[in-house]
């Protein structure tokens, strides 16, 4: 059970390329969101879609793949956990940030399937 306390898992269509980077210690960092859409009726009968936006995070192999494979508008299938951080802006004004960290990526309509 201890693998399901922190587990997301979502299908999405990509917001834009991957923001590749490589840190100071040789590891890449792949910062990218995806949307997910939930479609519905409201009370009036009308068709309702529900857009929401999720920031992700991928790392060493993962991070490689995304920026090789990943591109605006492909859907992919991701599983990963919930993370948040602290951050300091450029007025010093403390930002907090909730973002998925990536453990699987599937590219659907393609054949490639990565894990880190």
């Amino acid at each position: 059970m201890n693998t399901l306390k922190n587990k997301v898992q979502l299908i999405g269509n990509l917001g834009g390329k991957p923001e590749v980077k490589k840190m100071e210690d040789g590891k890449m960092l792949a910062q990218f969101s995806i949307a997910t859409n939930e479609t519905y009726r409201n009370a009036d009968g009308e068709k309702i879609t529900d857009t929401q936006w999720h920031r992700l995070v991928a790392w060493g192999k993962l991070a490689a793949i995304a920026e090789k494979y990943l591109d605006k508008g492909k859907e992919v299938a991701i599983e990963g956990k919930l993370v948040n951080r602290t951050y300091n802006d450029k007025s010093g004004n403390k930002k907090y940030v909730t973002e998925i960290q990536v453990n699987e990526l599937l590219l659907l309509g393609a054949k490639i399937v990565a894990e880190s």
